[in-house]
């Protein structure tokens, strides 16, 4: 049977694994698009919009609302990307749900 962990050993893990997660979100960016590649949305890991790009196409003062459904599904195409980005990422990581492992123990 494996030795449990001792409370400093918990606590040294959560903060190696915490440092590991800030890392990887740090290193994300993705991009989510919408309309073709019409509107472009820049992303990072943290969920932070780091730039929005809009064709010159896509702007007509009488139609506003297909704008708003353009920048609307490029925003929500680029939250789903870091969601993938981070599962990939973090996914396997000690801690994570998928079947944990204390290394070493």
């Amino acid at each position: 049977m494996a030795k449990m962990p001792s409370m400093n050993q918990l606590m040294k893990i959560a903060q190696d694994m915490s440092k590991k997660m800030e890392e990887q979100m740090d290193s994300i960016e993705v991009e989510g698009n919408a309309g073709g590649g019409m509107v472009k949305i820049m992303m990072n890991g943290h969920k932070n919009v780091l730039s929005v790009e809009i064709s010159k196409e896509v702007v007509d003062p009488d139609d506003v609302e297909m704008l708003q459904d353009l920048v609307t599904a490029a925003a929500n195409d680029a939250l789903a990307k870091v969601d993938d980005e981070l599962k990939d990422n973090l996914g396997g990581m000690p801690g994570m749900p998928g079947g944990f492992q204390f290394p070493g123990f």
